[in-house]
């Protein structure tokens, strides 16, 4: 017997007749913390556009590490280049995001979906200024820890509310696509939002590799499958 099956008997009485509507399904049902994430993205850069500071202040330069300067690691990921580049990135944490602030839940798992996407986004820039060391161009945007969140989320594709293993042939699939249009997109430097700028895809990389690795040991010890898939294997729906 499936949830919405179970719903409707327990409205129902004995003679057979319904006493009221028939319960709704909410038609925009994505998770508070994936939602703001998204939303806070086109938020922060309308402030920006607004500030009276300049605020490439905040963007991370390769040659930052070698000066000892590591916090444009995490502050290069609250501005954007551009209206597009922002609401790009607000899509992508909320379309991914999604489904990995489900599997976690709860407050503890509000904090575990935050720092994934936090620490995906700084190894992403870490990585992208170990590769140009000494390097002056600067780095904005939220694309790492958003990648993050796709390698992240594309352990749960078909995984019925848990984490694929590494080796499932849906992950390897799913790990080439995202990796050749990341190459792609390098390659041909032309991304909605870019506006000329270069495009850093040696971040989103790193970010995405991140993301699928780190979801593993995070599941393992902070996930909420949710109990429906609970059920014995077989033809049958699942048990609630």
């Amino acid at each position: 017997m499936t949830q919405g099956a179970a719903h409707l008997e327990a409205m129902e009485p004995s003679d057979g007749r319904f006493d009221g509507p028939p319960p709704r399904e909410r038609i925009f049902n994505v998770p508070l913390v994936a939602l703001s994430l998204g939303a806070s993205m086109p938020a922060l850069y309308w402030f920006q556009e607004r500030a009276h500071t300049y605020w490439l202040e905040l963007a991370f330069r390769p040659v930052d590490l070698a000066e000892g300067r590591y916090a444009g690691l995490v502050t290069s990921m609250l501005v954007h280049g551009g209206w597009a580049h922002a609401l790009m990135n607000a899509v992508g944490a909320l379309t991914f995001g999604a489904p990995l602030a489900r599997l976690f839940g709860g407050g503890t798992g509000v904090g575990v979906f935050l720092a994934l996407y936090i620490v995906s986004g700084a190894a992403a820039t870490l990585g992208y200024g170990l590769l140009h060391w000494g390097g002056l161009d600067p780095l904005v945007g939220a694309s790492g820890g958003v990648f993050g969140l796709i390698g992240a989320a594309s352990r749960l594709l078909g995984g019925r509310g848990r984490v694929l293993p590494l080796t499932d042939g849906g992950v390897i699939r799913s790990a080439i696509a995202w990796m050749g249009v990341n190459a792609v997109i390098g390659l041909i430097g032309f991304a909605p939002g870019a506006e000329g700028a270069r495009i850093a895809w040696e971040a989103h990389a790193f970010g995405f590799l991140f993301g699928i690795l780190a979801i593993g040991p995070l599941a393992r010890v902070f996930a909420r499958p949710d109990e429906r898939f609970d059920s014995a294997a077989g033809t049958g729906d699942p048990v609630p």
